[in-house]
């Protein structure tokens, strides 16, 4: 008798020992996903207090101040940046991932390295470089300078060009490697037959490699839109608080204001929104397709 698990056919019951591998996964979520939800909800329906502390009871006026035109305008220039920089990433990352599979096993890794390499620094450290960048007195600047002196300084920095620019750089990666894990699977045999059938390149890649790479293309809109919607520190530092989105106002909430019910109520909008977007995902994306 084998000491291991044997494989289950798909659709069949999880036995003991596979609730025993998923105990601690469970428990994290319950700990640092479903309770924190939990909290967040319930403090929604609280009020804030003379002194900023939360008093607990069931009201909806904090989800009635979200019906402001104010925060309603935060929420659709949220939307509005997390969608364009999800269609730059689609644009820039689709043909680097589709490249990038199909390459020669060293230039691949070479290639997955330089993608990967962004994530060795931190997140504030690569911020702060683009800033350098986009400044007056920065790289980009400097060579607008040297080849077209009529046009420096372009000043970049802290405007919304500048923060789709940061949210893009950050996000990328994010796209290119779940396009990069479709593109792997792909069947060469497959293309070639299409090819043989007479179908030319711009042919192929409708009928034959973009609905195959579509689980890939799924997780990396949603690895991309999710966060870049509720993003605050892209915004704060690149756009100089001038551009703000749902995750300042936050951010704000908690921090500066001390309204935490309002802020949880802005929260669980949030919630509610990536929960609605994923549902319309899964709705529109074709049968089948998160197999692979």
């Amino acid at each position: 008798m084998t000491p291991f698990p044997v494989a289950r056919e798909p659709g069949a019951r999880p036995g003991a020992f596979a609730w025993l591998l998923l105990a601690p996964l469970l428990v994290w979520l319950a700990l640092f996903v479903v309770v924190p939800a939990l909290l967040l909800l319930g403090c929604s329906f609280g009020e804030r207090d003379e002194f900023g502390q939360v008093l607990w009871g069931f009201s909806l006026e904090n989800y009635a101040r979200l019906l402001d035109p104010v925060y309603l305008r935060i929420f659709l220039r949220s939307l509005g940046f997390a969608a364009l920089t999800t269609v730059l990433c689609l644009l820039i990352g689709y043909p680097v991932a589709y490249h990038l599979a199909r390459a020669a096993p060293r230039v691949r890794e070479l290639l997955l390295l330089l993608v990967l390499v962004p994530f060795w620094t931190s997140f504030l450290v690569r911020t702060y470089a683009w800033m350098a960048i986009l400044r007056e007195e920065g790289l980009l600047n400097a060579l607008v300078a040297w080849l077209q002196p009529a046009w420096a300084p372009l000043g970049l920095l802290y405007t919304p060009a500048a923060v789709v620019t940061g949210l893009v750089y950050s996000y990328l990666p994010f796209l290119i490697l779940p396009v990069y894990a479709s593109v792997e699977k792909l069947d060469g045999a497959l293309i070639e037959a299409a090819h043989d059938l007479g179908a030319g390149p711009w042919r192929v890649f409708p009928a034959v490699i973009l609905p195959l790479t579509l689980p890939g293309i799924a997780a990396g809109v949603t690895l991309v839109f999710v966060p870049a919607v509720a993003m605050f520190a892209v915004t704060d530092l690149l756009g100089g608080a001038r551009v703000p989105l749902i995750g300042n106002v936050i951010q704000n909430q908690f921090l500066q204001a001390r309204d935490w019910p309002f802020g949880a109520a802005l929260g669980v909008a949030l919630l509610g929104l990536f929960l609605v977007s994923q549902m319309l995902l899964r709705a529109l994306r074709p049968r089948g397709a998160l197999r692979g």
